[in-house]
């Protein structure tokens, strides 16, 4: 069972959001909140799997508390849901620590499918974003990934941790990191979030 806490400071949106994921066997909205401070207080009330994070809310803004909780509590991850898709935002966003980013025109399949995979550890990104996110990412060569490096990020990306790529692809621990190391090389970034979100917006890696 996936745990939610809705973050939106509209009640008829978080009302709508819960109505959707209600009906999913597999999702239980666990809480709501109306603005960053409270969701950051009920995300370590409750400890959900995921939250879903509006962007534009008072008091502590959704990319600020995304921080809050990815620095706090690093078990549950947060799945952006937002109507603004600037360059900025989803780039506040992406630095912040979320896992995933969609609109919420998204489809209600789509954002079904987006929540389990953010749940996961996997990104989740509306195909606009994942486009505008690609063209702000700047100082990586644009290099292939090599056989190798890729089955090392999709392993990543299913949330795998460094051990268990090395125990399941039979390499050491250190070589799993070598190879991490030059695949953040090569797309210009600095961690594993970065590097699963950029290789999905360039195609190296399936975004379903």
């Amino acid at each position: 069972m996936i745990r939610v806490v809705i973050a939106d400071d509209h009640p008829v949106v978080r009302s709508g959001i819960a109505g959707l994921l209600g009906v999913e066997p597999d999702v239980e909205v666990v809480g709501e909140a109306s603005d960053g401070e409270e969701v950051v207080a009920i995300a370590h009330e409750l400890r959900p799997d995921l939250v879903l994070m509006d962007l534009r809310m008072p008091r502590l803004d959704g990319a600020a508390a995304t921080a809050r909780l990815v620095a706090e509590l690093p078990r549950t991850r947060v799945l952006v849901l937002t109507t603004y898709e600037t360059d900025a935002d989803i780039l506040r966003a992406v630095e912040a620590g979320a896992t995933g980013y969609l609109l919420k025109d998204t489809p209600r399949a789509e954002l079904v499918a987006g929540v389990r995979a953010a749940a996961r550890g996997e990104a989740a990104l509306s195909p606009s974003v994942a486009r505008r996110l690609v063209q702000q990412l700047r100082g990586g060569s644009d290099e292939r990934l090599t056989a190798r490096e890729t089955q090392v990020l999709a392993a990543v990306a299913r949330g795998l941790s460094n051990a268990a790529i090395g125990q399941e692809l039979f390499i050491a621990e250190a070589t799993v990191k070598t190879h991490l190391l030059r695949v953040f090389a090569k797309l210009g970034v600095d961690d594993r979030t970065h590097a699963v979100t950029v290789a999905m917006a360039r195609g190296y890696l399936p975004s379903d």
